[in-house]
């Protein structure tokens, strides 16, 4: 008796979670750390009206950094040190010639931007056409509002590779950080398919990027931190859901880290 009670129990929460995943229409899909490696899955909440309980209005200026202004490496572009070399290295906040090509590495470099003296050598790839001076000129900077559990974000960036293909991320990571660094957790910003977070650089290296989206974006929190990132794609390629490659043909630019949400 207690057997079969025991089973109909169960089957009656197992019934009950379904129709309640159906509800929601849970949606199982895969992400990227910013290692390269997938990972997954993970649930994602799709459609539903904004609850304003959610999210009290906030307001805020974003402001596009590099690696560099943090007193890190860059991650994704490399030059030679020694001309023919055939070896590349990436640029640190000491690196001064700013004449000096750019580079993709010749195979996926994983990144640890905590690990400072993690700088090369790398096998040289493809030559992106561009020097570090050209790099280091891009801006980029806007606004992001969120009211009733609906987002806004307005960027203009300038400066960019010219006619260069970008993808904007939603960037999470541990804070502290782990040790060693498991990395960032890249989701595409807006649909979780990528398709909402491509734009392309004009021929003066211009751009704007402005979208809506529901939920607001999930800010940093007191032990999480969160950022938006652009990624340049040297292959002119873009890969849905997840970043593609790092390094090789996929180029980190320029973030802008969030900051912690009102009450924290």
């Amino acid at each position: 008796m207690k057997q079969k009670l025991l089973t109909t129990t169960c089957a009656l929460i197992l019934t009950v979670g379904t129709a309640l995943a159906d509800q929601l229409n849970l949606e199982t899909e895969h992400t990227q750390w910013d290692s390269g490696f997938p990972v997954g899955p993970i649930d994602v909440a799709q459609g539903g009206e904004p609850d304003p309980q959610l999210d009290a209005r906030e307001e805020m200026a974003l402001t596009f950094i590099f690696h560099i202004d943090e007193d890190l490496t860059e991650q994704d572009v490399f030059y030679e040190k020694v001309p023919e070399s055939g070896e590349v290295w990436r640029p640190t906040g000491a690196t001064r010639d700013m004449d000096v090509p750019l580079y993709a590495s010749a195979d996926p470099v994983k990144h640890t931007p905590l690990q400072t003296e993690n700088t090369g050598p790398w096998k040289k790839g493809e030559p992106l056409g561009i020097t570090l001076g050209e790099w280091f000129s891009a801006k980029g900077s806007g606004t992001y509002v969120c009211e009733n559990g609906e987002g806004e974000v307005d960027i203009v960036f300038n400066n960019l590779v010219p006619n260069g293909n970008y993808t904007m991320w939603h960037d999470f990571a541990v804070w502290p950080p782990t040790e060693p660094f498991l990395g960032f957790y890249d989701l595409p910003f807006g649909a979780r398919d990528g398709s909402e977070n491509t734009f392309v650089a004009d021929a003066n290296g211009y751009a704007v990027f402005q979208r809506k989206m529901t939920p607001c974006l999930q800010l940093s929190g007191e032990q999480l931190i969160s950022e938006l990132a652009i990624a340049y794609h040297s292959d002119g390629k873009t890969y849905g859901h997840v970043p593609g490659d790092f390094g090789s043909v996929s180029h980190v630019q320029l973030y802008a880290p969030l900051p912690k949400r009102t009450g924290l």
